[in-house]
């Protein structure tokens, strides 16, 4: 509400318009209509300085007071007793209000002072509202703030076991298990678990704002952890967290984590439990006490009244349960791989450098492009380094590549010729691991498409006759000088032919190093 009165005090005193509007956090046209209508009035400081800003307000707006006054005052007692039913909001009773006055011919309220009427009566009366929940509506989930603990047989230090309490809106029947972390993994087994106990899931969850349920907070809009949606999701349920630094949101888990503290964390402060599941059947049976023991103020119990009202409403459960699954971002790289826990799994390699979302559950790795599955792997275990690739991803020159293999290069040379089959067969000798030689292999397809399979038989059998093992380097020198194309006449086509200096070029003859030739 504008402070009429601040206005019109600093304004007595000589301060601007402007600095006026600054001090009372309003606008400065809304300080120059004040002033206005003061001087309409003729209203200053000296008259109104013992008025409090209502009365001002009636000074400077007679004409909004009387529109005020002709209007049909609501009946807030009858408001706030309709409010305690299912399903009555303050739109609805704002309509039947509405309908009333026109019935009688009276002008009713807006909506906004309607609202406001009922919120000053709550606030003078200090009235609190009841909210009765449907059965089956509604499962709130919390963290307990006081923690129990196991005992190490090895070193007797103190373990501490985080409580994990879920509660049932409408009968107040309770969930309640100890666990290890409060981490993720923790908190989705936990809900898991729960409603295996119950036999059945609720239409909304009810968490408070922690990281594992709730990745980023907001009034209006907040944002659910991507794998506790998943959950939620699988189980047909929808996630609305309750409010910051509002406890009445959930006051099932609040309440039942106060009781919960007193009649089982409390009354196993004397034992020990030397393992998780020694305190978790401990805190069953006293678990199944506090069900089955009776309300105070009303007949029954939380068990009897779970029995009888929420559990026929509650939702089935699905064939399976919930396998957990973490995400991850990840980018593809040029191999079109991608990493999750130091193993590698190929994407299609249309995908390279894209940021990808990667989902992870203990048998399967799925990648997600813009919430569309591209490809998922069998997830690998064992040492780090492993690759899992699926051949269509490759692009079509490394499908090609990939194809090839020992027996199929032998077959290909040998349709050449013997000579490029005893190359090749020596290519893929020369190595300790038969893969290393794929890559000269490879070479001599190209060459065979560059020079012709002819030359390339020709060059082979050149380079055999000078090495027994030669290698990709001496074919392609062979090729490259034409070599191949000179005949050279075979020591065994004309054997009894002596042998002379003079037939090799290369060779010095005996007259060069002074000796007569024999």
């Amino acid at each position: 509400m504008t402070d009429y009165r601040e206005i019109l005090r600093l304004y007595s005193q000589g301060i601007s318009q402007r600095s006026i509007a600054v001090s009372c956090g309003c606008s400065r046209n809304t300080v120059s209509t004040v002033l206005e209508r003061a001087m309409q009035h003729t209203l200053d400081w000296d008259q109104v300085g013992a008025l409090t800003n209502s009365d001002l307000f009636q000074r400077l707006y007679p004409e909004k007071q009387q529109e005020l006054s002709s209007r049909s005052i609501p009946d807030c007692e009858h408001i706030h007793r309709e409010l305690a039913r299912s399903g009555v909001t303050l739109t609805l009773l704002w309509h039947e209000y509405c309908e009333k006055c026109r019935l009688y011919k009276e002008i009713p309220l807006k909506y906004t002072q309607f609202c406001n009427y009922y919120r000053k009566f709550a606030a003078t009366t200090k009235a609190t509202m009841h909210i009765s929940r449907k059965p089956g509506e509604q499962l709130e989930v919390d963290w307990a703030g006081q923690t129990a603990h196991t005992v190490d047989r090895e070193t007797g230090e103190k373990v501490t076991a985080y409580v994990f309490v879920a509660a049932l809106s409408s009968s107040q029947y309770a969930y309640v298990e100890a666990f290890p972390s409060q981490d993720l993994e923790c908190w989705i087994i936990a809900h898991v678990h729960a409603f295996q106990f119950f036999g059945g899931t609720t239409r909304i969850l009810v968490p408070d704002n922690l990281k594992t349920g709730v990745t980023k907070t907001s009034w209006y809009t907040p944002e659910i952890n991507r794998t506790y949606h998943e959950m939620a999701e699988h189980y047909g349920m929808a996630v609305i967290p309750a409010r910051v630094r509002k406890p009445k949101d959930k006051p099932s888990a609040e309440g039942t984590v106060g009781v919960i503290s007193t009649w089982i964390l409390a009354a196993l402060r004397h034992e020990k439990f030397f393992t998780m599941r020694d305190l978790n059947e401990a805190i069953f049976e006293k678990l199944e006490t506090f069900n089955s023991k009776d309300f105070q103020k009303k007949p029954g119990s939380r068990l009897s009244t779970f029995l009888a009202e929420e559990k026929p409403l509650l939702q089935p459960l699905p064939a399976s349960s919930y396998e957990l699954a973490t995400w991850k971002i990840a980018t593809v790289q040029f191999n079109y791989h991608i990493s999750v826990d130091k193993m590698y799994y190929s994407v299609p390699y249309e995908y390279i450098r894209h940021q990808v979302d990667v989902r992870t559950t203990r048998n399967i790795i799925e990648v997600f492009y813009h919430n569309h599955r591209i490809c998922s792997h069998p997830r690998i275990y064992g040492i780090p380094g492993q690759y899992s690739t699926t051949v269509e991803h490759m692009p079509d020159d490394h499908k090609q590549y990939i194809q090839w293999n020992a027996e199929r290069f032998i077959h290909w040379a040998d349709n050449v010729g013997p000579h490029t089959k005893a190359v090749v067969q020596a290519i893929l000798a020369s190595h300790k691991i038969e893969q290393q030689g794929y890559r000269a292999c490879m070479a001599l397809l190209k060459m065979a498409d560059r020079y012709s399979l002819t030359r390339l038989e020709d060059a082979c059998a050149k380079a055999l006759s000078y090495t027994p093992n030669p290698s990709y380097k001496n074919i392609s020198t062979i090729l490259k000088s034409g070599f191949d194309k000179v005949n050279v006449e075979k020591s065994d086509a004309q054997p009894n032919k002596p042998k002379d200096t003079d037939d090799y070029s290369f060779t010095r003859g005996a007259g060069y190093y002074g000796r007569v030739k024999q």
